[in-house]
């Protein structure tokens, strides 16, 4: 009897939820049908049969977060009864059927059977009985040296799983109480309680807020950040968008955003400047021969960060029709999991909110991001005469273990120049 597995749905994924269940307890599954949908770290995905069947029992309720490889499903010729088995942990040995999520490819991950039991019992305060874990678990339990009788499992049925044995293990000698910690996520974003007073309501993260709260905090606590500052007057680039549109609208084509040139401009400064198109990697640096340039979407969800690849190969209309796409897609929750990895460098922009100046945390593993803010008028000398100019301040947050404070002073400067004069973004 064939199980589904929560399937690795993007580099970065670790677990899934699953959202909704297109198919029931009872219904025929065939091959090439969409059976539910997941939500990931990064977007929602379709989950696509490769096997016919009958589903069986759904291990998963909507809204239950699982670890990659765990069961959600088991699907069977439907003569089968599997209620009593699997809810007690002791169902018969299975194998596990191919799901894929659709119009990507199969990209489930076989980690092998995960329906046996195992019982161990510990000092502190061991649990009784049988203790239902992966082999994974077991495995990292005995290198970790962590007594699994006093490891609770969030997995479906109660499972212990390696995320489970890794807090518990981070635990250390804590008492059996923070032992019992959920999972490494929860103990990321929230260490200690937070008093509250009067009314409030509870809002769930979704798993975007979840995991970006993970990462982020993790990037601030491992990259030492360092932040310069550069004030650039895009009078002219302003004026030039102007020119640009004029004639893309005469031709019937989409227009171009300030956020579309800046996009371009950063690019080629990053061609000019590959010191800084790096990740860090222990004892050596990454540095990247393709730039592909992450730019921050807001969604209801959270934030997304949708890839333009090799953008200093692409032309200012090109960026502008797949920024535009993709911005579309990320809100809407379409984007597939290679459009939001192997970025190289981020962009984030608050401008359009007046935000005038802000820093940004770095989307690991790259080494720095930008932050746009708002173009102002503000009062310049030109000679003798006081002009007002349109004032656009930009921040570069850098990771200092990969980039020295000389090189991202250069960067801003080459990035400066080609934004004061326009022509040489598109040159």
């Amino acid at each position: 009897m064939p199980e589904i597995v929560m399937p690795r749905l993007s580099d970065t994924m670790e677990d899934g939820v699953v959202s909704a269940w297109l198919k029931q307890v009872g219904d025929q599954i065939t091959r090439g049908e969409i059976v539910a949908e997941i939500e990931t770290d990064k977007a929602l995905m379709e989950l696509e049969a490769y096997d016919d069947g009958v589903l069986e029992k759904i291990l998963a309720e909507p809204g239950v977060r699982v670890p990659i490889g765990e069961p959600i499903a088991i699907v069977g010729d439907g003569t089968t009864s599997t209620a009593d088995s699997v809810v007690r942990g002791t169902a018969p040995a299975v194998t596990q059927t191919s799901v894929a999520p659709s119009g990507v490819g199969s990209t489930a991950q076989d980690t092998g059977p995960h329906r046996d039991s195992h019982s161990e019992t510990g000092s502190g305060s061991p649990r009784t009985g049988v203790v239902k874990s992966s082999p994974l678990a077991r495995k990292i339990a005995r290198e970790l040296q962590v007594d699994m009788g006093t490891v609770v499992g969030t997995g479906p049925g109660g499972r212990v799983t390696k995320r489970d044995v890794e807090a518990a293990h981070s635990a250390g000698a804590a008492t059996p109480s923070a032992i019992a910690t959920p999972s490494r996520e929860t103990s990321a974003v929230a260490v200690h309680p937070v008093p509250v007073s009067g009314e409030f309501e509870e809002v769930a993260l979704t798993n975007i807020q979840r995991v970006s709260a993970i990462r982020l905090t993790e990037s601030k606590q491992q990259a030492p950040h360092f932040y310069v500052t550069s004030a650039i007057d895009v009078t002219e680039l302003f004026a030039f968008r102007g020119r640009i549109n004029a004639t893309l609208d005469a031709a019937g084509e989409g227009k171009v955003s300030v956020n579309d040139l800046l996009v371009k401009a950063v690019a080629v400064a990053l061609r000019k400047n590959p010191s800084i198109n790096v990740s860090f990697a222990g004892d050596k640096l990454l540095r990247h021969k393709g730039i592909h340039l992450g730019v921050a979407v807001a969604t209801p969800a959270g934030l997304l960060v949708p890839v333009i690849r090799d953008a200093d190969r692409k032309s200012v209309s090109e960026i502008a029709t797949e920024s535009r796409d993709k911005a579309t897609r990320a809100r809407d929750r379409k984007l597939r999991a290679d459009e939001m990895s192997g970025g190289t460098f981020t962009i984030s922009n608050l401008g359009m909110f007046g935000i005038e100046q802000f820093t940004a945390v770095i989307n690991s593993p790259e080494s720095a991001i930008l932050a746009v803010g708002a173009a102002a008028d503000e009062l310049r000398l030109d000679g003798d005469n006081v002009v007002a100019r349109k004032i656009l301040r930009v921040t570069l947050s850098a990771d200092h273990r990969a980039i020295d404070g000389a090189v991202a002073a250069q960067f801003l400067a080459n990035l400066k120049e080609l934004v004061e004069n326009p022509l040489r973004i598109v040159a």
